[in-house]
């Protein structure tokens, strides 16, 4: 019954083959697929109660009122959600990130996915996770992963409509994904990104010279990933992953003028798993927008990974994840 508050908790996912890119920024659709791992880290708790007494939406971030860019962003995906329930009510949101909001650690992904079971479950819906994932990609692009656990596949989809762009789990042996593990070493304390993904991604594929030849690797990246995760093979699936990581950034980088996430420290870090693989062990590095180095790696190596990544300067908190659920009442 609407007037209920309901509350969700979603994690975040990290891209092995990366999302950069859309083909329709009105609908948030994907220029190309994605593949993603869920993370049970990075997690985002979100409460969602519509009040007939409310003249406007409200919400609170992570204990204090959100901007007015950020509710204005909520109010404009509410209104979805107002449209599919049959209702005008407005809505009190509050929403507490885990982990550093807007600074690279894919915030939006668990945010919305968060936002859409709480507000469609405060709302009276009952979606399955294929709406779930079509309702969370409006907000955020990454956020339709975020619906699901483990290894997800996003679909860029080909109907206008935008209808198929959605996020399915990928099969994969249970021994596998229960083995991988994500070391997130943040750079420069977490501290808010200076380009914001959305606006960087449109200005790379307005300006960068390379972006035709990022999205065009992206299918064969996917299908050597895929074959990967078929076969159990934690090295394919890492050179893959590091390999589309540093093809983003590439782009990114030739941006005019550029979109540069890189710290000293980043560079770092990266040198450092470099250094890890030279040694024998396995660690392959992916990033998002931002300054912070996620390396993939198994279980028995997470540790000598996790001290490495402690050990390079800059790199200020330094977090070992396994594979998470997908979104969740909490």
């Amino acid at each position: 019954m609407i007037g209920r508050p309901f509350t969700a908790r979603a994690c975040a996912n990290i891209a092995l083959v990366k999302y950069w890119g859309k083909r329709d920024g009105v609908r948030n659709l994907p220029a190309a697929g994605s593949l993603s791992l869920t993370l049970d880290a990075l997690t985002t708790v979100t409460t969602v109660r519509f009040d007939p007494a409310l003249a406007a939406d409200a919400m609170t971030l992570d204990g204090a009122a959100a901007s007015a860019k950020v509710l204005a962003r909520t109010t404009t995906w509410l209104d979805r959600v107002r449209e599919l329930a049959g209702v005008t009510t407005r809505a009190a949101i509050d929403s507490v990130n885990h982990f550093p909001t807007a600074s690279g650690l894919a915030s939006s992904a668990s945010g919305f996915a968060a936002l859409a079971l709480a507000a469609t479950r405060a709302a009276g819906l009952d979606l399955d996770g294929a709406a779930l994932s079509r309702l969370a990609r409006l907000g955020s692009g990454s956020a339709a992963r975020s619906i699901y656990g483990g290894l997800v596949r996003m679909h860029a989809g080909a109907r206008v409509d935008g209808d198929d762009a959605i996020a399915t789990p990928i099969a994969a042996a249970p021994a596998f994904v229960a083995d991988l593990r994500m070391i997130i070493a943040e750079v420069g304390g977490g501290a808010p990104k200076t380009h914001g993904s959305r606006d960087a991604m449109d200005h790379c594929a307005a300006t960068s010279p390379l972006y035709a030849a990022w999205v065009a690797c992206l299918d064969g990246d996917l299908r050597a990933a895929e074959a990967a995760i078929a076969a159990g093979d934690l090295e394919a699936l890492g050179a893959v992953t590091e390999g589309s990581a540093l093809a983003m950034h590439a782009a990114a980088i030739a941006s005019r003028p550029t979109v540069l996430y890189w710290q000293p420290a980043t560079l770092a870090a990266l040198a450092a798993v470099r250094e890890l693989r030279g040694r024998g062990v396995g660690a392959w590095a992916t990033m998002d927008a931002g300054p912070h180095v996620k390396v993939l790696t198994r279980a028995g190596d997470g540790a000598a990974v996790a001290a490495a990544m402690a050990a390079v300067p800059g790199v200020t908190a330094v977090t070992t994840a396994t594979a998470g659920p997908g979104v969740e009442p909490a």
